[in-house]
C-alpha cells in the first residue's frame, strides 16, 4: 500500500532553493516515504511526537506520519544546522 505524500508551501518553497543535486536527491528520498514511510535511519524529533527525520548528506526532511489515512506530510526541508530553529 502507497502513502500519499503532502509538502507544505513552505517546504516546498525550502526544496526548490537547495542545490540542484541536493534537490533531485531528496526528491527521490521523498518519494521513496510512499513505499517505506519509516526507511532504515529514519528517527523521530525529540520534542515533536509523531514527527521523524531522515538524513540526506547535511541536510534533513523533517515529516509526520498518519498511518490511519496514509497520508505523509512533509514539513520542512533544510540544512541540517537551520532545519530545527526552522520548527519552532
Amino acid at each position: 500500500m502507497l502513502y500519499q505524500i503532502v509538502i507544505t508551501h513552505p517546504a516546498r518553497k525550502q526544496l526548490h532553493k537547495l542545490p540542484a543535486m541536493i534537490c533531485e536527491r531528496t526528491t527521490l528520498a521523498i518519494d521513496g516515504l510512499a513505499v517505506e514511510p519509516r526507511p532504515h535511519g529514519v528517527e523521530s524529533v525529540k520534542g515533536l511526537p509523531g514527527t521523524y527525520r531522515i538524513r540526506v548528506g547535511d541536510y534533513r526532511i523533517i515529516y509526520s506520519i498518519q498511518d490511519g489515512k496514509l497520508l505523509i506530510l512533509v514539513v520542512c526541508i533544510g540544512h541540517r544546522r537551520d532545519v530545527y530553529r526552522q520548527l519552532g
